[in-house]
């Protein structure tokens, strides 16, 4: 089985939002651990909140994650300022359809953003949204056995 991401970027920093916006895109669902955050960290950088911050002038933002560690939850929770659920269960659409639902998103409107294709990627296609599989915004730190398993689970990502 193949997956083919609309864009296939190094980061989330190089999404370009004036293209997402021409194509009719007003809402943008992110990945938490490590396409927003680091893995486990549960706090933003200065550089990724800065972002945020621009990327929310043009565009709802919320967040879908996989995450079920109630304090982990509450810390992310306490630092962020936008729409977020946790307990996904992706690739499953059904706690994303119902977050989309309840923030009154349609998936021909929407970008699904993370860096996991057999999740995050999935999930969005699934859905009917838009799609953008970048690179984990820790990768120049992460452990090789972390990074191989990431080059393997990209052997499923179709690049044309």
């Amino acid at each position: 089985m193949f997956i083919k991401p609309d864009y296939n970027l190094k980061s989330i920093y190089d999404i370009n939002l004036d293209e997402l916006k021409v194509k009719g895109i007003k809402a943008l669902l992110f990945d938490l651990d490590s396409t927003l955050m680091g893995s486990r960290t549960g706090c933003y950088t200065e550089k990724t909140l800065k972002w945020l911050e621009n990327v929310k002038k043009d565009f709802f933002v919320g967040v879908v994650s996989n995450n079920n560690n109630p304090l982990y939850i509450e810390k992310v929770t306490s630092c962020t300022d936008f729409p977020i659920v946790f307990r996904a269960h992706k690739p499953d659409t059904r706690v994303t359809k119902e977050f989309m639902k309840k923030n009154g998103l349609t998936p021909q409107t929407t970008c699904f953003v993370g860096d996991r294709p057999l999740t995050d990627v999935l999930c969005g296609k699934n859905l009917g949204c838009t799609t953008i599989l970048v690179d984990s915004i820790t990768a120049d730190i992460e452990k090789p056995v972390v990074r191989f398993v990431r080059w393997l689970e990209r052997c499923s990502v179709k690049k044309s």
